[in-house]
């Protein structure tokens, strides 16, 4: 019979030889879940037996990690803002870079007491769009998206966190079909260039919806579509959000000014790219 730590000392030769770089902090998580309980409490007894099936669902696991699979996908949640998500192959799985969208809204709401209605364009899993929820006790909101897949996730992490009374989910294509104004509009839209997907990641590249990857040749096509709703869909008083590529804000502030907003700021995430550009319409 196989122990604790010789189980985990073989997930980490296994996803070091895949090139995993946190094989370790990998294989701790994955022999966790394969057990039922926390990774650190199974290797503060390294010497304890794991049963057959425990052995048959870690070797699962690592099957599927060591060809790529991203391991939120494997497990099927993601924590982001401090909240777990349910993620899926028809959802883009959050990133810690997008919690600067969460930061930035929710310094620019404790200066105010209004902020009661926010929207969330291409929500995927809904993490934006919870998050804010979670901590603005009084706001509703909405989020769209093209994927009635990705709504059907994003509905099911409302109700797990609590929040389907003031979350609600439409399909849709950006604002078209929209009638009511925002207070607060959060978008993380698909923007990494065509040509530079098939270089990302295999985690990336192979496994996470294209929908929610591609922004066209250049990286914009999405800021095209998107931007010209805004003026119409934000309150005079409001602000919108909205997640940035690397190197691609000029272009997203110039968009947006020439459809009759005003880019307020840029905010750097942990890495000191300005990943989160703010703007008004006043």
């Amino acid at each position: 019979m196989t122990n604790a730590g010789e189980a985990f000392e073989e997930a980490c030769r296994r996803l070091k030889l895949a090139g995993i770089a946190e094989a370790r902090l990998e294989a701790r998580v994955m022999i966790g879940n394969a057990l039922g309980v926390d990774g650190t409490v199974v290797l503060g007894r390294p010497a304890a037996d794991i049963s057959a099936g425990e052995k048959d669902r870690l070797k699962a696991i690592v099957e599927r990690r060591v060809r790529r699979e991203p391991l939120a996908l494997i497990l099927g949640n993601r924590e982001f803002w401090s909240l777990s998500f349910r993620v899926t192959e028809d959802t883009l799985i959050p990133r810690p870079d997008s919690e600067t969208i969460i930061e930035a809204a929710l310094a620019w709401a404790s200066e105010r007491n209004d902020v009661a209605d926010i929207l969330d364009l291409g929500t995927g899993s809904g993490c934006l769009l919870l998050s804010l929820l979670y901590e603005l006790k009084n706001a509703r909101g909405l989020g769209v998206d093209i994927s009635a897949a990705a709504l059907k996730v994003a509905a099911e992490n409302a109700r797990a966190l609590g929040l389907d009374d003031r979350a609600r989910f439409a399909k849709g294509n950006w604002g078209d079909g929209l009638r009511e104004s925002f207070d607060m509009i959060v978008i993380n839209p698909p923007y990494i260039p065509e040509g530079d997907i098939a270089g990302l990641a295999p985690e990336v590249s192979l496994f996470e919806p294209r929908l929610a990857l591609s922004g066209g040749a250049d990286g914009l096509d999405c800021y095209r579509a998107v931007i010209p709703w805004l003026p119409r869909l934000l309150k005079s008083s409001g602000r919108v959000f909205i997640e940035a590529g690397k190197g691609q804000f000029p272009a997203v502030a110039d968009l947006l000014e020439k459809h009759g907003l005003r880019p307020v700021d840029f905010i750097k995430d942990l890495s000191g790219i300005e990943r989160c550009v703010t703007a008004s319409g006043e």
